[in-house]
């Protein structure tokens, strides 16, 4: 049996009173979900740079059409991607800022020495 030696009963109502709430916490898991995949952040590389089509991301990561189509599927999904119509073509592009800070938050953590 573990016993605990100190109060934090302060401590405990502070967080608690910060905490969000689980669906909201189940959301960012299912945006963190979404970054896990190599191929969709070479997606989401590409798409930092520039807005593009589905045959020229396939180029530029080297991965067949039909796969990067379901990917940008589940990227689109999860409000990380968003689609532009042009006539019969649809150009993609990261949905906002956020996107973008995050894969370079991310980059900054795995580079930094």
């Amino acid at each position: 049996m573990i016993v605990d030696c100190c109060d934090h009963s302060k401590e405990v109502e502070k967080v608690r009173k910060t905490l969000i709430c689980d669906e909201t916490l189940y959301d960012i898991a299912e945006l963190f979900k979404a970054f896990a995949d190599t191929t969709r952040i070479k997606i989401i590389a590409v798409l930092k740079e520039e807005e593009l089509c589905v045959g020229a991301i396939s180029e530029l990561i080297n991965v067949s059409q039909s796969a990067v189509s379901h990917q940008l599927r589940a990227l689109k999904s999860a409000k990380i991607v968003k689609p532009r119509r042009v006539g019969k073509n649809i150009f993609y592009s990261l949905d906002d800022e956020h996107i973008k800070k995050i894969y370079d938050m991310g980059l900054e953590h795995i580079t930094k020495g």
